[in-house]
């Protein structure tokens, strides 16, 4: 009886010592929590560099139009002539005037280019756009209109004209719409009399085209605070 008694104090004693070895190889062997990485700072991005718009949302946008005679600077009228703006500042944007000429003068009326090579090769225009003669602007001395096809109103293109002195008779819908101005020069107007001056011919077709010619050598986008120190180098200057 007294062996059987030992025995089974032996079993149980030999049972505990088994679970507590058990139970302290679980607790050393349960994989630790591990703690969250911190999160990666924040980066704060470089902002673009600003660059002349070559389509404006703006109420006026200014171009630098270098010619053979001299510069002219030209303030675009977006507020009143969006689609015209936007047509005029789509061919800056691609340089398709840099390189063509004033191919027809006529003194005391206008000056007109956008369109012809040096050689009166006429260049391929994208498609006409809406004429916005209803605009208020008058083709007044030193403003910018779209050129167009007689008869055709809404025949317009990349061909533009600048006013040398006033034209009221261009604001008449005299066959069915009148010419629609979209600028106008603020500064260089003495480089527009210069060309208005210059002997003409014809050439081919074409009547009052320049002897020599009248190149405009590139046309750029500019920014207000460049076209003003312009402006402001036109003006008379205190004694």
């Amino acid at each position: 009886m007294t062996r059987s008694v030992a025995r089974v104090g032996l079993m149980m004693f030999v049972l505990l010592l088994a679970a507590f070895a058990v139970s302290s190889w679980a607790q050393t062997t349960t994989r630790p929590q591990t703690r969250p990485q911190n999160p990666p700072a924040p980066t704060q991005t470089r902002p673009a560099q600003t660059k002349p718009a070559t389509t404006t949302t703006a109420k006026t946008a200014y171009v630098l139009m270098t010619t053979s005679k001299g510069d002219i600077v030209i303030e675009l009228n977006h507020d009143k002539a969006p689609i015209s703006v936007d047509n005029f500042l789509s061919y800056v944007n691609k340089k398709f005037y840099d390189g063509t000429i004033f191919h027809r003068v006529i003194p005391n009326f206008m000056i007109q280019g956008g369109g012809f090579t040096a050689d009166m090769k006429e260049k391929t225009a994208d498609k006409p756009i809406k004429n916005e003669w209803r605009n208020g602007l008058k083709n007044t001395r030193g403003t910018l209109a779209m050129a167009r096809l007689g008869n055709q109103p809404d025949s317009a293109s990349s061909q533009f004209f600048i006013n040398v002195q006033d034209n009221a008779f261009l604001d008449q819908p005299r066959d069915g719409a009148g010419y629609a101005v979209f600028a106008k020069v603020v500064a260089g107007m003495k480089v527009v009399d210069a060309i208005k001056v210059v002997p003409t011919t014809t050439k081919g077709p074409n009547g009052d085209v320049p002897v020599e010619p009248v190149t405009i050598q590139k046309v750029t986008v500019i920014m207000p605070d460049q076209a003003q120190k312009m402006i402001d180098a036109e003006k008379p200057q205190p004694n």
